[in-house]
């Protein structure tokens, strides 16, 4: 029964450490996303928004939405070990509503080598957020 349980416990701390491998080894990463002067709706509410990425083909995610919040910062962070200089990363900003959720803006950009902190602006403000790409 030890041997079973020494082999649970190995295979967990291989699990955890593979899985720190695409952080790790990550080609590309999108961390500190952040809005600032987000407008609502057409009806004077505050937004709620969040934010969605992909890089090629490859949907990372999204973050959470934050309620009434016109300077949004989200902790997340987006890792594509698979993409590289070149590919297209997309980042969509949306603000979540009861029936429709509105597109807000979309960032697109093809990818070079380096890091970089780029600033877009959005119908409804601005995006900006830390872009890594090796």
């Amino acid at each position: 029964m030890a041997v079973f349980h020494d082999l649970q416990l190995m295979s967990l701390a291989v699990l955890m450490l593979a899985s720190q491998l695409d952080v790790v080894s990550a080609a590309v990463r999108v961390s500190s996303l952040y809005g600032r002067g987000l407008t609502g709706d057409p009806f004077g509410n505050a937004p709620d928004p969040y934010v969605k990425v992909w890089c090629g083909s490859t949907f990372a995610g999204q973050t959470e939405y934050l309620k009434d919040n016109a300077y949004p910062r989200w902790s997340a962070e987006f890792n594509f070990p698979k993409c590289k200089a070149n590919d297209n990363l997309k980042i969509e900003m949306w603000d979540r509503d009861e029936v429709y959720d509105d597109l807000l803006g979309t960032f697109y950009q093809t990818l070079q080598n380096g890091v970089s902190n780029p600033t877009y602006s959005l119908s409804a403000g601005t995006l900006t957020f830390n872009l890594e790409v090796k």
